[in-house]
């Protein structure tokens, strides 16, 4: 006899009874199965009444669509309901803990929500008189301002989208600098631990990449550093260091290898993918970074994933200031001036170019200012405190059975575990983490960084609470000692209780169906007689 939550008695045959029930519908009660909206949609359904077009005489030419919009048409009900069910299908940060290392899933104050949908930053148009919103160019500046407080430098690129939109603006401001200068440098050197963003954008700037191998600690040597530099002298244009880094360590010699890139004659690019660990710790200006990009959709509210909206701001050291790209802000007598064009440019100001049509994402920005005029420097200072303390927290709680690749000091804000303690377990690394679906929870990151072989990075972030990292540490314990104990069952076919099955992930991603095509009519054979 076992006993459910609500304290009323259930028994093994009943309980088994549930798990193998079918219904007609295809539903198990609020779990509810939905076809695709072009199973269920027909053109003769229409959720809002159209008038009939007057006569006018269409300018499209041939390109004149020949046949009907081949859309599904539904009622309202029906597509508020289908659109509501496909929502509980989703695992999000509001449904629970979601573990992914490096993407900084956290809680996103209902606060910054409600700032980010006031009319004067909501309903704004880019392509209005600037004359018509200086509230929001306050903002910009306001928010701007926090973040050179916050990194120790003296100027921001307001407008790049994204993280790695944002790396391309620093590595486009380093070359601009470079042949400012008269020299012709080839090379950038990239940790193996790096986001794999960063050797990317290097290359798409125009550089070699040259990798730098990771100590067995999981740090970089400044003497690793000076090697490269030495076999490429004179080439170096640059360093791409994430610090934290992507094994959840914070970089040790990071002054020593600011210094020896400075005294080669290139420059320090900083990925601040992480910055949300180190925020009102320490300063990146104080460490030595020339440029950094600041992913405001993870360190200041605003969850990313799902294809956006992002936000990435570069912060630039003195040393390359002057190429920060347009528009920016520029301070007049405490007058807010947009710079557009280079007819406005003053000094030495010498920007690169321009790295998108306009001037950012608005909504980002009010979030992330709204984060942190309602946390204040000590608030922010405490939820970097709060995201080490976490992972480590979780770290003590699965290291005597899990293993740690680096051995058992502590992280940063996120800990990296190996597969090894799956070793002849007949449970590999992917079925462990689709395990962890079926007890209701995303699977943490797998196989990055690359420098560790089986990895699973997992990052709490500031956001959870103690009784929530115990449940998940306590399910995480119930998962190792059932893969130790045999019990290859609970793995290798699961998720068991997803609304779909286990995915052939990797052929989706390579060979994706983008077009829903009805199926062939089932054909009835005649009976025989």
């Amino acid at each position: 006899m076992t006993m459910n939550h609500q304290g009323r008695s259930t028994s093994a045959g009943e309980a088994g009874r549930s798990a193998s029930h079918q219904t007609f519908t295809g539903n198990r009660a609020l779990d509810m199965e939905e076809p695709l909206i072009f199973e269920i949609g027909h053109m003769d359904n229409c959720g809002v009444d159209l008038d009939e077009t007057a006569d006018f005489a269409p300018r499209l030419g041939s390109h004149m669509r020949q046949e009907i919009v081949d859309l599904p048409a539904l009622s309202e009900p029906e597509t508020m309901r289908h659109y509501v069910r496909l929502s509980r299908n989703n695992y999000a940060i509001d449904a629970g803990l979601y573990p992914l290392g490096s993407c900084t899933m956290k809680h996103n104050p209902r606060l910054n929500e409600k700032m980010a949908r006031l009319p004067g930053f909501a309903d704004i148009h880019p392509l209005q008189p600037i004359s018509t919103v200086p509230g929001a160019f306050e903002l910009i500046s306001e928010l701007a301002d926090w973040l050179m407080e916050l990194t120790g430098t003296n100027a921001v690129a307001m407008s790049p989208k994204a993280g790695a939109h944002g790396e391309q603006c620093g590595m486009m401001a380093i070359k601009h600098a470079i042949a400012a200068k008269g020299e012709e440098r080839s090379i950038v050197l990239v940790p193996e631990s790096a986001h794999g963003t960063n050797p990317a954008t290097a290359a798409l700037v125009g550089y070699k990449v040259v990798s730098i191998p990771a100590r067995d600690d999981g740090t970089v040597s400044v003497d690793a550093v000076v090697e490269k530099i030495e076999a490429h002298a004179g080439q170096v244009a640059a360093l791409m260091l994430t610090n934290p880094n992507t094994c959840g360590l914070f970089e040790p010699e990071v002054i020593e290898i600011a210094n020896a890139i400075h005294e080669a004659g290139g420059y320090f690019y900083c990925d601040g993918a992480n910055f949300n660990a180190i925020v009102g710790k320490a300063k990146p200006g104080d460490l030595g970074i020339d440029a950094m990009h600041i992913n405001l959709h993870k360190t200041f509210s605003t969850p990313h994933g799902g294809g956006g909206p992002g936000s990435g701001p570069v912060v630039l050291s003195d040393r390359l200031a002057p190429y920060a790209p347009l528009p920016f802000i520029r301070k007049n007598n405490e007058e807010l001036e947009v710079v557009e064009t280079t007819d406005q440019l003053q000094g030495n100001e010498q920007p690169f170019g321009r790295m998108t049509a306009f001037f950012g994402q608005m909504g980002m920005y009010v979030r992330a200012l709204s984060y942190m005029m309602s946390h204040g420097s000590d608030g922010l200072k405490q939820a970097s405190e709060d995201a080490v303390l976490n992972a480590n927290y979780i770290r003590v709680g699965l290291q005597d059975l899990m293993t740690l690749p680096f051995g058992e000091k502590p992280c940063m804000h996120e800990v990296l575990f190996d597969d090894s303690f799956l070793n002849d377990t007949g449970v590999s690394t992917l079925d462990f983490a689709k395990a962890m679906i079926d007890e209701g929870y995303h699977p943490m990151t797998m196989y990055f960084p690359l420098v560790v072989s089986g990895a699973m990075l997992i990052e709490p972030t500031e956001s959870e609470s103690r009784a929530s990292l115990d449940l998940f540490v306590a399910t995480m314990r119930d998962l190792v000692m059932s893969a130790k104990a045999g019990d290859t069952g609970r793995f290798e076919g699961a998720p068991y209780l997803a609304p779909r099955r286990r995915l052939d992930e990797t052929t989706a991603a390579r060979k994706p169906i983008l077009k829903w095509v009805a199926p062939e009519p089932t054909k009835v054979q005649p009976e025989t007689a």
